[in-house]
């Protein structure tokens, strides 16, 4: 049986999360440019691009970006929205990104694009290639969740209709092993087809993690905020983990 994040990310995943818009994408990127302190025309590398919100905002302020996912469904609509081919997008496996050493000089990781593997040497394994593809000095981003806020505001269970297909979606969330997860089943009310199911799955990583792997890894964590608006990390408060700093 294949892994829930090779089952997960398929035109279901654009129906669940089309709430994520374009526009707060921009947003998001704007605040985050100052924490990386690029150069004009820097080289970044989206990992986990999914639908390429972030990386198609990243083109639009000048930088030669590059998008990297393992969802062919993803990538294909992320291409139907860069009409311009400003994005050079690319079908990979994070643990092993397909790219020489010291190609880039940044690399983001949005919206918790972390902490999907069970075997915890391999997402050690993706900050061992972060570490790898960008050049001594430069620049790295990881927008993880809080887990502590998580724990705290966990909402059980929720449903609601897409207006444009009738859809329902129905989202179950739990806490368990050091583990938040998430079961989807997505069905139309009056079809006798059988729901979809899916899972998701993150790893609850605190922050005492990060700073020990990173430093392992060769990555300084110099920078942490709690929320795009780049507002102070407070562990019992910020809804993320937000962590920029350098290559050594």
């Amino acid at each position: 049986m294949k892994p829930w994040y090779e089952q997960s990310f398929g035109s279901d995943y654009m129906l669940v999360y089309k709430h994520r818009d374009w526009e707060n994408a921009a947003k998001e990127v704007y605040q985050m440019i100052s924490l990386l302190q690029l150069s004009e025309e820097a080289r970044v590398l989206d990992i986990g691009c999914g639908m390429g919100r972030h990386a198609l905002a990243l083109s639009s302020f000048g930088y030669s970006v590059t998008g990297i996912d393992l969802s062919p469904s993803l990538l294909e609509e992320a291409r139907r929205h860069d009409l311009q081919g400003a994005v050079k997008w690319e079908l990979g496996d994070m643990r092993e990104l397909p790219f020489e050493a010291c190609a880039f000089d940044a690399t983001v990781n949005f919206f918790t694009s972390f902490g999907y593997f069970s075997n915890e040497d391999d997402n050690v394994k993706v900050l061992r290639n972060i570490r790898r593809v960008l050049r001594p000095d430069g620049s790295f981003l990881i927008d993880f969740l809080n887990p502590v806020y998580v724990e705290q505001t966990l909402v059980p269970r929720s449903e609601r209709r897409d207006e444009d297909t009738g859809l329902v979606i129905q989202e179950l969330r739990s806490i368990a092993d050091g583990w938040v997860q998430k079961e989807i089943t997505v069905f139309h009310p009056q079809s006798k087809e059988a729901p979809r199911e899916y899972l998701e799955r993150v790893k609850l990583y605190k922050l005492e993690w990060f700073e020990s792997r990173l430093a392992d890894c060769g990555l300084s964590l110099e920078q942490l905020y709690g929320n795009y608006d780049a507002s102070p990390y407070e562990a019992s408060k910020s809804p993320r983990m937000i962590m920029a700093g350098r290559a050594i």
